[in-house]
């Protein structure tokens, strides 16, 4: 166990090396990669020998489809050639070795999978590929981008607390049944409720991406009213509060929510979604399109966006309102659309500037995912008197 414990340790010092002792041709990005390639690999692996447990039915078809498997041997021989490249550039072994033997037990597994499913589909399921397509197609598209484009050069694409939120995103997509079914039933009473008939009619016609605009447009705006509760509201602000406590951020960043956030925000959020007619391929691919667009806002990514920063939410715009300065308190709600910013009065971009530093003032939020969950629901402890 002590030895286990040693290498791990090992390969967390080579994920968060400085960047200054990281330069390009030293094998630390396609060691991350490969290490990333290999687990990918290795839950895919997993995923198939368990699918009905393990499988989230809205994108079953994508096994039925016979894409996973191509899938699979492109990764983990996408994980054998990092991991070789890593091997010969890098004076440090961890990364390389390890991704080399996870790729290897991987494919072992593939060659010997058991037949364990039934057909009758599990009443209950977690949503392992869901996380694999999350953390695998995003992590890929921004490690690199914030290896060679950093907002804050001094940071590690690994800072510190990348694990704990690598944790939220595995909870969150495990979890994914459960949060379907909280999100879905406001809808579900609204469309019992109140009738949207001829709403419905005329939006269905509306062309794909018209469609996939307005759900953007909507969303937004129930969002930023929403968001704007959770930070006017203490009661709520306890929960929001856990958002807010990363010091550091990257494109993991985005994924440290608490559950009662993440079900209050999607439920709400979602209601015009799924109440006015959309068609399923522009719910797609608005859900699509979210996923990249929050890892994105999140990102530890510099770049200069100049006009486009008036019409749509950036790194820069999303990073003050996680800021800690004094100028960044309580702005930038929306996550797509600037323009409820600039109509509520709670926009704030200056030309140039960057926050200084992010967290929650006084540091209050506690560390790890479970003292994390239960911080809303406990009081806060009484301050000493001063002496």
């Amino acid at each position: 166990m002590r030895h286990v414990l040693g290498i791990l340790n090992k390969i967390i010092t080579q994920l968060e090396t400085p960047r200054d002792q990281r330069p390009l041709g030293s094998g630390w990005l396609s060691g991350a990669l490969a290490l990333l390639a290999s687990l990918a690999g290795l839950l895919i692996v997993l995923l198939r020998w368990f699918p009905e447990t393990l499988s989230y039915p809205e994108i079953a078809f994508i096994q039925d489809s016979g894409v996973v498997t191509v899938f699979l041997r492109f990764t983990l021989l996408s994980g054998y050639a990092l991991s070789l490249l890593s091997l010969i550039l890098s004076a440090r072994k961890s990364l390389g070795w390890t991704a080399l033997a996870v790729s290897v037990v991987a494919s072992l597994m593939a060659t010997t999978q058991p037949q364990i499913g039934t057909e009758a589909p599990q009443s209950f399921y977690f949503g392992l590929d869901y996380f694999i397509i999350n953390v695998l197609i995003v992590g890929f598209l921004f490690v690199p981008l914030e290896r060679f484009f950093p907002a804050r050069s001094e940071q590690t694409v690994f800072r510190a607390e990348w694990q704990e939120d690598m944790f939220y995103y595995l909870i969150s997509s495990m979890l994914v049944q459960v949060l379907g079914f909280i999100t879905l039933a406001p809808s579900n009473y609204v469309n019992a409720q109140i009738p949207l008939d001829d709403v419905r009619i005329y939006i269905v016609n509306l062309p794909f991406f018209v469609q996939v605009i307005i759900i953007m447009m909507a969303t937004d705006f129930v969002q930023y009213w929403v968001h704007r509760a959770f930070h006017t509201y203490p009661v709520l602000w306890r929960f929001h509060s856990i958002h807010h406590s990363t010091k550091k951020m990257d494109w993991l960043a985005g994924a440290r929510m608490h559950f009662v956030e993440i079900a209050v925000l999607r439920s709400l959020t979602a209601v015009p979604m799924f109440t006015l007619g959309f068609k399923p391929e522009a719910i797609q691919a608005y859900l699509l399109v979210v996923y990249f667009y929050s890892s994105f806002i999140h990102a530890n990514i510099g770049w200069k966006l100049g006009f486009l920063e008036r019409f749509f939410v950036t790194p820069r715009f999303h990073h003050w309102h996680h800021g800690s300065d004094r100028a960044a308190i309580d702005i930038n709600y929306a996550s797509h659309f600037p323009i409820y910013d600039w109509l509520f009065g709670t926009h704030h971009l200056p030309e140039k500037d960057w926050p200084a530093a992010y967290g929650v003032i006084g540091d209050t939020v506690p560390k790890g995912y479970w003292r994390q969950f239960v911080h809303p629901f406990l009081k806060d402890k009484p301050k000493e008197p001063a002496e």
